[in-house]
């Protein structure tokens, strides 16, 4: 009896060794399937319609093909379908989040200024890889967290965020190779906190590797204005209107850029200045 047993749970052990196998050589035979009309659909522009169908092919062959599924969702998310977008960055989440649990942080913050989600997101992606600083969006993890505690007017983790990355960037490829807006959001933390001289130093260096930049002249407008400087900032003001009126201001394609700068503001600051100079 006991010998029939063990024959028995050596057939099962071999039966299922066996269906594992066949189970895992139709899920690679899926998968290389998908990953053959992914490659196809991004020929097409993104949100095409000829490259979202694609993408549904892709992700009908492999409903587990995160990369598929979290292009399709973007395309959703850019042509405003929030209903669309969610559910299917959740399920990439949910299939491969080292992958795109950050990238789902990085809508919640620049398209839904959900700063609270976004940094939870964030939160979670770093845990994912300790010892590791993710990037996503073209920037890193530390990039965004400054900017979302920016959104919640936490200007100290801020400045905290935004010091570990720039530090991180400087120190890998040279401080000629940060994103300018690093050191613009920084300025701006430093400024709400009446910090004006170090925030000074930060617009000072967006325009040592950008002249051009109606935000950093804008601010630096106002920084002089406070210490009383009002001719320098009188100049300063009528250069970010000519920086703003070529383009060269802080902008998103699709979404608002966080503490993006309007005509109106400048206009407001000019008056401002020159109500000083006229005293």
């Amino acid at each position: 009896m006991v010998r029939s047993w063990k024959y028995y749970l050596s057939i099962l052990v071999l039966l299922l060794s066996c269906k594992t196998k066949e189970t895992d050589s139709l899920a690679a035979e899926r998968r290389a399937l998908a990953e053959q009309v992914f490659e196809e659909a991004v020929q097409y522009g993104q949100g095409s319609p000829e490259c979202m169908r694609l993408l549904e092919k892709a992700t009908l062959i492999d409903s587990t093909y995160a990369e598929a599924i979290h292009e399709l969702s973007v395309a959703y998310l850019k042509r405003g379908y929030p209903h669309k977008w969610k559910p299917l960055f959740d399920k990439a989440v949910r299939h491969d989040p080292k992958s795109w649990l950050a990238a789902r942080g990085n809508i919640y913050l620049v398209s839904y200024r959900d700063y609270k989600k976004a940094l939870a997101d964030f939160d979670a992606a770093d845990t994912l890889t300790p010892g590791f600083v993710d990037y996503t969006g073209g920037h890193s993890i530390n990039f965004w967290r400054g900017m979302a505690y920016l959104g919640l007017k936490d200007y100290e983790n801020c400045i905290a965020f935004y010091d570990k990355h720039i530090k991180k960037e400087t120190e890998e490829t040279g401080e000629d190779w940060v994103e300018i807006e690093a050191f613009l959001y920084r300025g701006i933390a430093k400024y709400e906190l009446g910090n004006i001289f170090t925030a000074k130093k930060d617009f000072e260096k967006v325009l040592r590797y950008t002249q051009k930049s109606a935000d950093a002249k804008y601010y630096l407008s106002k920084v002089l204005k406070q210490q009383g400087v009002i001719d320098s900032a009188k100049i300063y003001i009528e250069q970010a209107k000519e920086d703003f009126q070529e383009g060269y201001y802080n902008q998103r394609a699709y979404v608002e850029a966080l503490r993006q700068i309007y005509w109106e503001d400048l206009i407001a600051q000019q008056k401002s200045v020159d109500t000083s100079l006229s005293l």
